[in-house]
């Protein structure tokens, strides 16, 4: 990791924004109980740092997506509930069993899988995903149908959560959501009793109805709005900031960037700052996003490039943007979501696209 002085931006993590954020999500579920989404390294922040900060915030249950995300989590939570979403795979039970992990079981073939390791080295604990729609993961309608017809299938599992995930949980009106619920608590009927769990971060805004035992927010952990259009109810997270390293005196008919897409039309100036597509600064942001300087958001112009967007600080004055001055990517003036929408993507992908070149701060732990 570069040294303070070196690094081309910095990026601060609020590890009690998202403890805070954590305990709002909880505190809207009444009698359910709420576990976290860690995949992605913990959606790009650093599961090595994230996982604990929720654990101490009262998080007993993650969901992370791959084999080897629950294993590494398991070093760092050892008393935690882990389910791995994408399930177990032939040759993989071992590792499962031997790291205490939970696969969620997302057809048939997945469920023999475990189930014959169970048999064969005792009972194991598992989940079941059932699909209501998304056409991804979990059991279609006919393998439901043929688990509840030979619930010999599930012999040495013990089944402690069925699943399932909402398409359109962000869109508070969407016909879409009712019918999933209904669809998960019809096929959920027809298996063993175990606890249930639909909602993500957006369906916990749903209501009760949507919360059953267990809700998995993920996203609006890290500071992204769930409801869209609505305030952002999450406490921010990630702020990105770099610095200025040169400004220039423009005029027309000079250009900014690669293809020439930006061409100057009036005097002005043109400030560079070290960060660009190399980073997980889009390059969709080329000519679309902002940035802000002393809390004034300028528009980038011309190409975002592997190491450099330039913006336009014409409208500031000169000791305001100058080399050296602070530059908000995100964060602050420029809040996640809105970033992500001029680049025409979610907050998901921002977060996750986040570089390793940073040098990353992390604040609001206990020490």
């Amino acid at each position: 990791m570069c040294p303070s002085d070196t690094a081309g931006a910095v990026l601060t993590i609020d590890l009690g924004a998202v403890a805070a954020n954590y305990r709002t999500l909880r505190g809207r579920l009444g009698g359910a109980r709420c576990a976290a989404v860690v995949k992605a390294d913990a959606y790009g922040l650093g599961v090595d740092r994230v996982a604990p900060a929720l654990a101490r915030a009262g998080c007993e249950t993650f969901f992370v997506a791959t084999l080897d995300e629950g294993v590494a989590l398991r070093a760092l939570a050892p008393a935690s509930e882990i389910h791995v979403l994408n399930g177990v795979t032939p040759g993989c039970e071992k590792t499962f069993a031997g790291h205490g992990l939970h696969p969620v079981l997302n057809d048939l073939g997945q469920i023999e899988c475990w189930a014959t390791f169970a048999r064969a080295h005792g009972e194991r604990a598992a989940a079941i995903h059932i699909d209501t729609g998304m056409c991804r993961l979990g059991l279609p309608p006919d393998e439901v149908d043929r688990v509840a017809a030979e619930p010999e299938r599930l012999d040495g599992l013990r089944l402690n959560l069925v699943i399932s995930h909402l398409a359109c949980a962000e869109q508070r009106d969407n016909p879409m959501n009712a019918v999933q619920r209904d669809a998960f608590v019809a096929r959920r009927a027809r298996l063993p009793a175990a606890r249930a769990s639909l909602a993500n971060s957006s369906a916990i805004f749903l209501g009760a109805d949507y919360h059953f035992d267990l809700a998995r927010p993920g996203v609006a952990l890290y500071g992204v709005n769930p409801t869209p259009g609505e305030p952002n109810p999450m406490a921010e997270v990630v702020r990105l900031q770099s610095k200025i390293i040169q400004v220039r005196d423009v005029d027309s008919p000079q250009t900014v960037g690669y293809g020439a897409t930006h061409r100057i039309a009036a005097p002005g100036r043109i400030a560079t700052v070290p960060v660009g597509y190399a980073d997980g600064y889009l390059r969709s942001l080329s000519g679309r996003g902002f940035a802000a300087i002393g809390g004034v958001q300028v528009p980038v112009v011309g190409r975002v490039s592997m190491d450099l967007i330039t913006l336009d600080v014409s409208a500031l004055p000169r000791d305001a943007a100058r080399p050296g001055a602070t530059v908000d990517l995100i964060g602050g003036a420029c809040p996640i979501d809105e970033v992500a929408a001029r680049a025409a993507t979610i907050g998901y992908e921002i977060l996750t696209s986040l570089g390793r070149r940073y040098r990353r701060e992390y604040v609001g732990a206990p020490d």
